[in-house]
């Protein structure tokens, strides 16, 4: 994806290799896009981006409301990287 191509040239160098500067960065990130901007960029995506994109939106989605219900185990935490086809 190109934009976050861009966007790891410009903070790489605040990358300190803990996953709370990517949710930092990201979240600073998205304060700053409105929603035409974020639907451009959606645009811009590839099929299988796109795909991947909705792909984790659904799972974090679906996992949340696992949690909320507490029907979320400890091996469902634990297997948080999948990959998707």
């Amino acid at each position: 994806m190109k934009f976050v191509d861009e966007l790891y040239e410009m903070y790489k160098h605040h990358f300190t290799g803990d996953e709370e500067d990517i949710d930092i960065i990201a979240f600073s990130v998205l304060e700053q896009l409105n929603k035409k901007s974020l639907l451009n960029l959606l645009h811009e995506l590839d099929d299988q981006e796109l795909y991947n994109l909705v792909g984790l939106y659904l799972i974090e989605g679906l996992r949340g409301k696992l949690a909320q219900e507490g029907l979320l185990t400890m091996s469902d935490e634990r297997s948080e990287k999948r990959t998707i086809h």
